[in-house]
């Protein structure tokens, strides 16, 4: 047995996850048990975990961990997400630095290197998921593109289809110029931005009067194909059916009337540029407008943007709004703050753009997902989660097609130009074709398959039924036991990315929620409060701080952050704390297996006491836990186990049980390692390391389980009088020690109740020469001190100086001025700091703390 003071990491936690995975620990199979089911969100292969993960995936495994000792089959499944943008972006910023791109080396070799990505850091990122200890069933690990994955994605595309759910459409699109595809509403991030809004001349044809249209954007001036008003403008009314001259060329436009337009945006006019502007889009149609795109699929203007063809966007602008001052064209130019749409993977510009692309109807997902919702068929923790009622009634169409190669490609053929078919195979699509086309000798050769692949979150709303291959087998064994799931732990930030659609493909497949509850973490911050991300590179490696700390010590550290649903922020620190708590832990377990028994036959009485104290606490803890683990209050739950060893067990119950003989009794050292492998069993699931580590070298029988499948107890027996009465006596101690006592005295009591084994508590940690019951009042020569309705009794040679009392009160209130007259200083505060700000209220805070002990300890005495 290692007796070194430091706990080890290094040489526990490698040897002990080999040790769970070798005895199949992790494993579950469909049996005569209740299951107990956690799906990880899947990470994205796009490099290292961060610390957001570290938080989610501990919350996850404490969940299954304390499933597991309570008898559930657990069931914990990982995998990963293909991540069609995000990976492809990554890839292409590779092939650049070796100056070549996707085009160049074409489909296949991409693929093939998107692949050698994937098995790198998938792997990368597993072995970041085993560093920190959880307890995944690795025989289950799921790719979002596997075989199975991409078969059940396949027949839900086809069947939707089928069904005039999935449907094809030329619509205007949210563009992503420099991943050269679409993206979703969701996967935009919208910024203030302090643009310009510019005021421009637009000629009447045959009249030498103007019409002045305020634009945010100039450069899409070229493909303006009308200018609307509002038919309700009395400005505008002497305009009907006349036509105005685009500034940039000699091209014409109607002047239109729609009630769309605001009056008071502008001047009251509109340029409707259909290709780029989804409300401009509808009015075309409804006017029967021609549409003309200017740019490219890398936002730069192609030949209809005439002289500007070939110029980038905004370099375009430029030069736009020079050409109209040299024309006198560009009447004034003003500042207007507008949202600007920023792709939330490469960070750039998002360019409406009208393009042919596949969708979902989700009108028929949204009541029945508002059902589940508000019939509390589904449990959101913490409740004060955001309603997303009114995402759903406003929700659009989901764009599910991107121009990508990574992914899901579309099961669509064409033939014949732009005729096509859906099938899940291509045999199945050249059968079908042949009939369409009426054409019997139709070739596999004239079927070309769309390019396109699906959004990645199309293959995620499935992942709760897909990973137990419910799509395409319905009513498996496994389906049937495992599905719902019963937690989903997951960040608010993908709420309608992914939670909601899951939620909408249970009710279209299964018929019912994917999950029981649904658990919503914290966002993980740094100290200039931002969130954590690889992007960002504010989020330390969680490898370097487990090969540092250990994996527990970091566990402990992301948990010290977090508050029910709170964002947190994490700092280094915590993990060092968490590495005490280990030292903590280790320490205490070396002293108890050093304990000696011998023939000790005095009667330790303080140990009995404690003994029968702390089992009765510990089972209450037990209870309580259990109520915050249901609740998912993990740091209150944590930090009652962190108090109840640190205070309870280590500062009293060890210090209680010391006698003066150099041995104990032998049922005192057995007891007492009976409650800390309890107390043991209780850290298991936020530390599972160190506490397996001990536990082996605890375990006293060939046949007694390893920790991580000991049963926790179903029933908790306790006696809240003796825990009270324990807690009475522990406080009338500390005010009986902060009176600062320098030499041991007598202590009377007024009581009628001589036996009473508190007494014996009271003497032996107030550090008493001798404790006596009275019946009557002593006579003079003593204070009295009353606590809890009972008189006590000390001598008055005691040494207690009060006017020292007083001068430290004096003193303390100086200097709680001069921290006063600083932080209340509007100077101060607005130069200094915040960290500063904050340490001086500390101050502040603590002197107020002193001078109130100060205070009580007078008063108390």
């Amino acid at each position: 047995m290692n007796n070194r003071k430091l706990y080890d990491h290094k040489n526990v936690e490698n040897q002990i996850y080999q040790y769970w995975i070798d005895k199949n620990y992790f494993s579950s199979y469909p049996d005569k048990r209740k299951p107990y089911t956690v799906i990880m969100p899947p990470p994205n292969i796009t490099g290292i975990l961060h610390m957001g993960h570290i938080l989610n995936n501990t919350i996850q495994d404490i969940l299954i961990r304390y499933a597991r000792m309570k008898g559930y089959n657990a069931c914990w499944i990982p995998g990963t997400d293909h991540a069609s943008i995000a990976t492809e972006a990554k890839i292409a910023s590779y092939l650049k630095k070796k100056g070549l791109s996707k085009e160049k080396i074409g489909r296949q070799e991409f693929l093939k290197l998107a692949r050698q990505w994937k098995n790198k850091y998938e792997q990368i990122i597993i072995n970041q998921i085993k560093k920190i200890g959880c307890s995944c069933d690795w025989n289950r690990k799921k790719f979002t593109m596997d075989s199975i994955m991409n078969e059940s994605v396949t027949k839900i595309f086809v069947k939707l289809y089928k069904e005039g759910k999935i449907y094809r459409d030329y619509s205007i699109v949210n563009w992503d110029p420099y991943a050269k595809t679409t993206v979703s509403n969701e996967e935009i991030i919208y910024k203030k931005y302090n643009g310009k809004l510019f005021y421009i001349q637009y000629k009447i044809e045959g009249e030498n009067n103007f019409l002045t249209v305020a634009t945010t954007r100039p450069e899409t001036i070229l493909a303006d194909t009308a200018i609307c008003v509002n038919p309700k403008d009395k400005r505008y009314l002497n305009l009907k059916n006349k036509r105005v001259i685009i500034p940039l060329c000699s091209r014409s436009i109607p002047i239109i009337e729609d009630d769309y337009v605001d009056m008071n945006f502008g001047t009251g006019c509109l340029k409707i540029t259909p290709a780029h502007e989804k409300n401009d889009k509808l009015i075309a149609d409804r006017h029967n407008l021609s549409v003309i795109n200017i740019f490219d699929d890398r936002a730069i203007i192609n030949k209809n943007g005439l002289i500007f063809n070939g110029k980038e966007r905004f370099k375009a602008r430029e030069e736009i709004i020079e050409f109209l001052k040299s024309k006198k064209r560009l009447v004034k130019i003003e500042n207007y703050i507008y949202n600007l749409g920023i792709s939330e993977r490469t960070k750039s510009i998002i360019e409406p753009k009208l393009s042919i692309q596949w969708f979902v109807n989700m009108k028929d997902f949204i009541i029945p997902t508002l059902n589940f919702i508000n019939n509390k068929k589904i449990h959101f923790y913490p409740k004060n989660i955001k309603k997303f009622n009114h995402w759903l009634y406003n929700i659009h169409d989901w764009n599910i097609s991107r121009q990508l190669w990574w992914g899901h490609r579309l099961p669509v053929y064409y033939y014949n130009n732009e005729d096509f078919v859906v099938s899940e195979t291509i045999e199945g699509a050249l059968k079908e074709a042949r009939i369409k086309s009426d054409k019997i000798f139709l070739s596999y050769k004239e079927l070309r398959q769309e390019n396109n692949v699906l959004d990645t979150w199309f293959s995620s709303w499935l992942w709760p039924i897909s990973v137990f291959d419910g799509i395409r087998f319905p009513n498996n064994n496994e389906i049937k036991y495992y599905y719902p799931t019963q937690n989903l732990v997951t960040a608010p930030d993908i709420l309608f990315f992914w939670v909601t659609r899951m939620i909408m493909s249970g009710y279209y497949l299964m018929g019912t929620p994917p999950f029981k509850n649904i658990y919503f973490t914290g966002v993980v911050k740094d100290k200039q409060n931002l969130k954590m991300s690889k992007s960002l590179g504010n989020s330390p490696n969680p490898i370097d701080l487990i090969d540092k700390y250990g994996a527990d010590a970091v566990r402990v550290g992301i948990l010290l952050s977090a508050n029910t649903g709170n964002d947190l922020i994490f700092e280094e620190n915590l993990c060092l704390k968490g590495r005490n708590l280990a030292n903590k832990i280790w320490n205490a377990f070396i002293l108890i297996n050093t304990l000696k028994s011998g023939n000790c036959l005095k009667t330790n009485i303080y140990a009995e006491l404690a003994i029968k104290w702390f089992d009765n606490k510990i089972n209450k803890f037990f209870y309580k836990i259990e109520f915050y683990l249901k609740k998912y209050r993990f740091y209150e739950s944590f930090m009652m186990i962190y108090k109840l060893f640190w205070n309870d067990f280590c500062s009293l119950y060890l210090e209680l049980i010391k006698s003066n003989s150099r041995f104990l009794n032998k049922k005192i050292i057995n007891q007492t390692l009976f409650l800390f492998k309890k107390i043991i069993k209780l850290f298991h699931p936020y530390m599972p390391f160190i506490t397996e580590k001990i536990w082996k070298n605890f375990k006293s029988k060939k046949n007694e389980n390893d920790l991580i499948i000991t049963n926790l107890q179903n029933k908790y027996f306790f006696k809240k009088k003796l825990i009270k009465k324990f807690k009475k006596s522990i406080t009338f101690i500390s005010i009986i020690r902060n009176l600062r006592i320098q030499k041991k005295i007598k202590l009377l009591i007024l009581s009628e109740n001589k036996k009473n084994l508190f007494y014996s508590l009271i003497l032996k940690l107030g550090n008493l020469s001798s404790l006596h019951v009275l019946k009557k009042k002593p006579k003079k020569k003593y204070y009295s001190l009353i606590f809890e309705t009972k008189e006590y009794f000390i001598p008055k040679l005691l040494n207690y100086n009060k006017l020292e009392q007083k001068k430290k009160i004096f003193i303390k209130k100086i200097f709680l001025k001069q921290i006063k007259n600083k932080i209340y200083n509007k100077k101060f505060l607005e130069h200094a700091l915040l960290d500063i700000v904050k340490k001086e209220k500390k101050k502040e805070l603590d002197c107020l703390k002193k001078i109130f002990l100060l205070k009580k300890k007078i008063n108390e005495f």
